[in-house]
């Protein structure tokens, strides 16, 4: 009897893993909850919220689920791993101790503090005029984060001061986060190169996966607002094997070490984001889950079986584990909704998906899409994570834009810009 995994989520990242999943000659059944039109292609969707644990506990334990891979970071921090376990279950991702590495801005920089992680200079704050005060002293450009989870938004870069308290004041009294901003972390701006670096960790070992590079800014040129991501690449130039040497011995193994030494072991994906300026590395934040839109080109390169990897991350046997790659550049554009990440429309009638998927080389992920009747409808945010893959960065660029190109709906947003740095890279 093959496997039955069951995949907690319902965007590019989950379709993403979906995707590789459903290729594993190890599985024989996919479900995904609550899944999105895209998904819905390789998997049974099951009409429950990421956020419901009990209602997901109930089903896996119906359904005798072998493996549950969690997606997002919310149902992870409110402890769907724990709850899992306790029901004899098999699950993917970290625990509820572990996932406030992510859930908690305040415990992750005391933990940097603790053991010497490199990262930026910061203060957290409870009391709004204290906060202000600091940033009287520090000066700016500085920046202004809720310690809490804002769905990736929670980070405010301050040009000046008079910003920084607009900033402070929009997080701490206007509450603009909820909960999320109950703790503000000023925190000094790093100039540099930022990279995702993400690894699968088995509460001991670390199996690092491809380097990328996320595009977080809603404008082309990385201006305007922050949002969960608008297309990513990978490889990423910038993390050179020497640099990713340097990642693993300063900030992945001290960190894996000192989750440990604090009781609360790791298992599941470490993501670390990290500012690299002229060789010199510090850690931005940890994530507790894949990245999205990163995990889509990261999986569209990956050529081993990717679900040895997961349970192996799982049981903590992932001791000689290896990934074999696609040497080749591999580029994700996200399509938006027109208005993201402010209010947008959703509903609107998506075309052009069956062209898009003749461009060679070229997958459409699906994110924020539903399917109404036979039409897919855009249903979120972020709708359509297109991937490709190029022998250079420039020329999975131009596949992608191409699959880009064919699809349409009533205000499309996207940036035109997607990988500048790595073409760039290569043309200098």
């Amino acid at each position: 009897m093959g496997m039955k995994v069951l995949i907690v989520g319902g965007g590019g990242r989950e379709h993403a893993l979906a995707w590789k999943i459903a290729q594993s000659p190890l599985v024989e059944k996919l479900y995904c909850a609550p899944g999105n039109a895209g998904i819905a292609d390789l998997a049974e969707c099951v009409a429950m919220g990421a956020e419901d644990l009990p209602a997901l506990r109930d089903f896996a334990v119906e359904h005798q689920i072998d493996l549950t891979v969690v997606g997002p970071e919310v149902p992870l921090t409110l402890g769907i791993t724990d709850l899992f376990q306790a029901s004899g279950l098999q699950v993917f991702g970290p625990s509820k101790a572990a996932a406030e590495i992510e859930g908690s801005k305040a415990f992750m920089k005391g933990l940097f503090a603790k053991y010497n992680i490199p990262t930026a200079e910061f203060k957290p704050f409870t009391n709004p005029d204290e906060a202000k005060a600091y940033v009287q002293e520090k000066g700016a450009p500085i920046v202004v984060k809720t310690s809490g989870l804002a769905a990736g938004k929670g980070a405010i870069v301050c040009q000046s001061i008079e910003e920084a308290n607009a900033a402070i004041d929009q997080v701490m009294v206007e509450r603009a986060f909820g909960e999320a901003g109950d703790t503000v972390i000023v925190e000094e701006f790093l100039t540099g190169e930022e990279a995702s670096f993400i690894a699968l960790v088995d509460g001991e070992n670390i199996l690092p996966l491809a380097g990328s590079q996320d595009h977080k800014a809603v404008g082309e040129g990385d201006t305007g607002l922050n949002t969960g991501g608008m297309g990513a690449y990978s490889p990423a130039p910038v993390l050179t094997e020497e640099l990713s040497a340097k990642a693993m011995e300063m900030v992945m193994k001290p960190t894996v070490r000192a989750m440990a030494a604090e009781g609360r072991p790791y298992r599941g994906v470490l993501y670390a984001g990290l500012m690299i300026d002229h060789g010199r590395i510090k850690t931005l934040e940890f994530n507790a889950r894949f990245g999205d839109p990163e995990t889509q080109p990261i999986l569209y390169r990956m050529k081993s079986d990717i679900v040895p990897l997961l349970m192996a991350s799982a049981n903590g046997s992932l001791e000689g584990a290896t990934v074999t790659w696609d040497p080749r550049t591999s580029l994700c554009v996200v399509l938006a909704a027109g208005g993201y990440p402010g209010s947008y429309v959703k509903g609107a009638a998506i075309s052009g998906l069956d062209r898009a998927a003749q461009v060679e080389d070229a997958f459409v992920f699906h994110a924020g899409t539903k399917l109404d009747g036979p039409q897919t409808v855009t249903s979120g945010g972020r709708v359509l994570g297109v991937t490709a893959l190029g022998k250079s960065a420039k020329e999975a660029q131009q596949r992608a834009y191409q699959a880009v190109d064919a699809i349409e709906w009533k205000d499309l947003y996207c940036r035109r810009d997607i990988g500048y740095r790595a073409v760039k890279r290569e043309e200098s």
